[in-house]
């Protein structure tokens, strides 16, 4: 057995952060150690009562078990669709520019994988989602980073992404509204994106799952007139829905795209169960005045997450949308990984800190929306203590 070692890909790769740390905060409270988990973005609300109605309902019956289509249920496409309308006013056919996913996570590789041969290069948004990188390595293609910066208000350069060598650069990964730093998106930094791509032959591929926080505007990439020609959006309902453990989401873009990620999704899994996607479809109907609740709630606990944050001496933009706040720490902070782990180890405190989502984001913390007022409180207290 001393003799068996695993493929080279794993070796490219670590362990996603938040599954090392999550084990070792798990062991904290094992220890009795009460630690406050501002870390990671799930949210801890329910569904809709007609969303749970339906799952418990459906699942009771006898033939709702079995294998499902893989291109999803007709009647989950076609809520897709609708709610694509009602949302973003973007017109969608059902049958040919949708595809379900188990969540949008599993969209990023079955893309990647549809799109990208062994040393193409993919634009990486840095500081970004971990996982743009770690498949794009995986898969054996070169992640090529682009900067976002504070005083670009964390939007793309274009001018500097203009003279990077694009020659071999196959697919731009963008997310916006943006995490972790909470830029919000616009249409005019759509239309730059759409148009970039089409210049440049560049797969432009918009992970938008947290438009509909804290946020009076939901935008879509595919508002952009041509922009199913080149772009491909993943969204889900793990944020919006408060559905992350249901594992529900897109992919929207023009017929040929989806069926090149069909072609490898339905070589991976084997469809959800119904039952699930029927409830997704109860779910896709809520109200407003759901979704404006559901703010409520977040803008109170932003508030108290604006405290923790004046209450570490971190600055930030108060005009963030999304699920978290992003703060640059203060200048005595040596690096973002040692203030978190101070405040883990210290108070009992877990922060998310800025580095592992790359370089730019040294120097950086970030709070989830994910807890209770009252454990915020509490986070604060200790904090302040």
């Amino acid at each position: 057995m001393s003799k068996i070692q695993p493929a080279n890909r794993v070796n490219s790769v670590a362990e996603y952060y938040f599954s090392a740390k999550l084990k070792e905060i798990a062991q904290m409270n094992v220890e009795g150690k009460n630690v406050i988990n501002l870390g990671v973005g799930s949210p801890d609300l329910p569904p809709s009562e007609a969303t749970l109605d339906v799952m418990c309902k459906q699942t009771r019956h006898v033939d709702m078990h079995g294998y499902q289509p893989y291109t999803g249920i007709p009647e989950l496409r076609s809520a897709f669709a609708a709610w694509y309308k009602r949302w973003y006013s973007v017109e969608l056919n059902p049958d040919t520019e949708i595809q379900p996913l188990i969540g949008s996570k599993e969209g990023i590789l079955h893309v990647s994988l549809a799109f990208l041969n062994p040393g193409d290069g993919v634009l990486i948004p840095n500081p970004g989602y971990p996982t743009y990188r770690s498949l794009s390595t995986l898969l054996g293609a070169e992640p090529h980073d682009y900067n976002l910066t504070e005083s670009n208000q964390w939007y793309p350069d274009f001018d500097a992404l203009e003279q990077m060598d694009l020659s071999r650069i196959k697919m731009m990964w963008v997310n916006y509204p943006h995490m972790p730093t909470g830029a919000p998106a616009t249409l005019e930094l759509f239309e730059r994106l759409v148009a970039f791509g089409k210049k440049h032959e560049i797969v432009i591929c918009n992970d938008n799952p947290y438009s509909f926080i804290l946020n009076n505007n939901p935008l879509s990439i595919l508002q952009v007139d041509g922009a199913k020609d080149n772009c491909i959006e993943l969204n889900s309902m793990s944020k919006s829905h408060n559905m992350p453990g249901w594992r529900i989401g897109l992919a929207a873009s023009n017929a040929q795209f989806i069926k090149w990620i069909l072609k490898v999704k339905s070589n991976i899994d084997s469809g959800m169960f119904r039952p699930l996607q029927l409830a997704a479809v109860a779910a896709l109907q809520n109200s407003t005045a759901w979704h404006e609740t559901m703010n409520t709630v977040y803008a109170r606990r932003r508030t108290l997450a604006e405290k923790i944050m004046q209450a570490l001496a971190c600055t930030y933009d108060a005009k963030q949308s999304g699920l978290f706040l992003w703060g640059k720490a203060p200048s005595r902070c040596p690096n973002s990984k040692t203030f978190s782990d101070n405040l883990l180890y210290d108070m009992n405190v877990f922060i998310t800190p800025g580095f592992i989502f790359g370089t730019n984001g040294e120097g950086f913390l970030r709070i989830s929306l994910c807890c209770s007022e009252q454990k915020l409180e509490e986070a604060l207290r200790r904090i302040k203590k």
